[in-house]
């Protein structure tokens, strides 16, 4: 069973609430009545998944139309979860807006998260660099992600390889963090130069970023699937929130060891 880092489950924490009140015993029947999941038809939440792997399900906004969104919202809503949506288009954030008035959507990142603040659930935090400033829409979707997931997390941006300077002037803090995640296009080589400069775990994203032969992406996903140091783990192309969940992870057992 995973647990939060106050150790307690998620249905522990529910119970809790129930008893102190914070959560009405109506709220508590909705959340027992939809666990595991919750069967709308075409649409399932996976309510149990924090309790198996430690972080909630996350939605996939890009190819779900108005309608599935709005459901999935009021929903969650309604159960008191909160609520993270990637890929969602300013458009589609306007209409939904509409009809919930406690969203908020960082327009960047392209994320829908619920008006609340994020509760910092670990002690080390997590580095994002990314490369150019072109690889910015994707640094902050991995940014926002992972800061949605507790992490305290420290960014910095246009620091490519194409003036060495600048990422050789962020080396002596390098070892501060528990994972630092590396973005960039064109040969996606700024992975490989961070890794040779410290030990701290890194994960590396390919963006799609660059001209011809880059193959939107693929080149720079090669180059670090090649990479000479060790150490660097790489995820799909543009898939920041992949490496922000994974970041996540690697963080969550440094916490649990240390708490031991």
């Amino acid at each position: 069973m995973i647990r939060s880092k106050s150790g307690k489950s998620l249905l522990e924490q529910r119970i809790r609430q129930l008893k102190s009140g914070e959560l009405s015993e109506e709220r508590f029947l909705n959340f027992l009545e939809n666990y595991p999941y919750m069967n709308m038809g075409n649409i399932k939440l996976d309510l149990h998944r924090q309790q198996r792997r430690g972080l909630p399900e996350m939605i996939y906004g890009k190819d779900k139309d108005i309608s599935q969104l709005g459901k999935i919202i009021e929903e969650m809503a309604r159960l008191g979860e909160n609520i993270l949506i990637t890929r969602v288009s300013s458009d589609k954030y306007d209409h939904l807006k509409k009809s919930f008035s406690n969203l908020k959507y960082y327009r960047k990142a392209r994320i829908v998260t619920f008006d609340r603040k994020n509760e910092i659930q670990y002690d080390q935090s997590v580095l994002v660099l990314s490369a150019g400033s072109s690889d910015e829409a994707v640094a902050e979707e991995a940014f926002v992600t992972a800061q949605y997931l507790g992490n305290p997390v420290e960014r910095e941006y246009d620091v490519g390889v194409a003036c060495i300077s600048r990422v050789l002037d962020l080396r002596e803090k390098f070892n501060d963090y528990a994972v630092i995640i590396v973005i960039a296009g064109m040969e996606g080589a700024l992975p490989s130069v961070v890794a040779g400069l410290t030990a701290t775990p890194l994960i590396a994203v390919p963006t799609s970023i660059g001209y011809g032969a880059s193959f939107d992406g693929l080149a720079a996903l090669l180059s670090m699937l090649n990479s000479c140091p060790g150490g660097v783990s790489v995820v799909n192309i543009d898939n920041d929130f992949g490496a922000a969940y994974q970041a996540t992870l690697i963080n969550q057992k440094i916490s649990r060891s240390r708490s031991k």
